[in-house]
């Protein structure tokens, strides 16, 4: 099933329920879904990939958007993006621990012979398609650029 099937099914679910946090996430989503199709300017549907970036793209605003309220002292404003992240989060593939994304930066840099922070750019995109939804940019470029500076 597709995601933006999925993210109506779990719509229908929260609207009966009365879940007024989950629909609103829910909401922006299937917002965000409808957006994309448009920009295109052909109502073609968005392929798989294309959905969990735009879920991932939602999910960084909750988590941005609540880092801010939280370091503001604004718990109650920050306590609504949470609980809109975790809904969000369901969404996503499995996220991969740190080791494991170390593991496949090592991989990636040895596969490509990547000597130093000139090969950053070449690793990174090879980085991003191969992990996509699965881990954080920033965690990648972390490390990418740790392992890269050896």
């Amino acid at each position: 099933m597709s995601l933006q099937k999925e993210v109506m099914n779990k719509m229908k679910e929260a609207m009966k329920a009365k879940d007024t946090v989950a629909l609103q996430a829910l909401r922006a989503v299937k917002s965000a879904f409808l957006l994309a199709k448009t920009e295109s300017g052909v109502q073609e549907e968005l392929s798989e990939e294309q959905e969990i970036k735009i879920i991932q793209k939602q999910v960084k605003q909750r988590k941005d958007s609540a880092a801010i309220f939280v370091k503001q002292g604004r718990e109650d404003l920050a306590a609504p993006e949470l609980a809109e992240l975790a809904v969000l989060e369901q969404f996503l593939p499995e996220a991969l621990s740190e080791e494991e994304i170390e593991g496949v930066v090592i991989a990636t840099i040895d596969d490509l012979n990547a000597s130093g922070m000139q090969d950053m750019g070449k690793v990174m995109a090879v980085m991003q398609e191969e992990l996509a939804g699965q881990a954080d940019g920033k965690i990648i470029s972390t490390l990418v650029r740790k392992h890269l500076m050896k």
